[in-house]
């Protein structure tokens, strides 16, 4: 039995959770979440908690009852708070802004690169250096914050590109010229 999976799911205050025809609902305060659960895994809801059940006890089961325990937690999680991901934009002259559902990003190509805003997805630019991706699903916050950054990763010489906030980029050494040395 998976030692994640046997943990009940708190909920708080107006989330709730439906299970039917092998697909969890949850509903909360900033929005609405489902997912399929394939396997032999059932999803009960009593007294505030989630319970995630195994029916039997083979090996995927076991995984498969870890992973959507931890899936639905952060679904139940994502109704309520939500999630954010911030990155840092590193560069001379480079920047970034918010024209309508666009983001556009002036960061060292000889054009500005627009990033169309997914839906369920909010994008905001608190400074020209700062991008700030939010959602209720944190999958998908993730998935926008990767694509964000793989516009322009961060190079080892500089450091300039697009990395999260608070990413420890290793330099590199530059070349060493061969001149005084015999």
């Amino acid at each position: 039995m998976s030692r994640i999976g046997k943990q009940s799911i708190a909920l708080p205050a107006g989330v709730t959770v439906a299970f039917e025809g092998g697909v969890v609902t949850v509903k909360g305060g900033k929005g609405e979440l489902k997912r399929k659960i394939t396997g032999a895994i059932n999803v009960t809801c009593e007294d505030g908690h989630v319970h995630v059940v195994a029916m039997d006890d083979q090996k995927q089961t076991n995984a498969l009852h870890g992973l959507y325990r931890a899936l639905i937690a952060d679904m139940v999680k994502g109704v309520s708070e939500g999630f954010t991901k911030a990155l840092e934009i590193k560069g001379v002259g480079w920047k970034g802004a918010m024209q309508g559902g666009k983001l556009v990003l002036n960061v060292g190509f000889s054009h500005p690169v627009e990033f169309v805003q997914p839906q369920g997805i909010k994008l905001e630019c608190p400074s020209q250096t700062e991008v700030v991706v939010s959602g209720i699903s944190k999958e998908l916050v993730g998935q926008v914050a990767a694509d964000l950054r793989a516009i322009r990763v961060p190079e080892p010489y500089h450091g300039y590109g697009i990395r999260y906030k608070g990413e420890r980029i290793e330099h590199k050494e530059g070349k060493t010229s061969g001149k005084g040395k015999k």
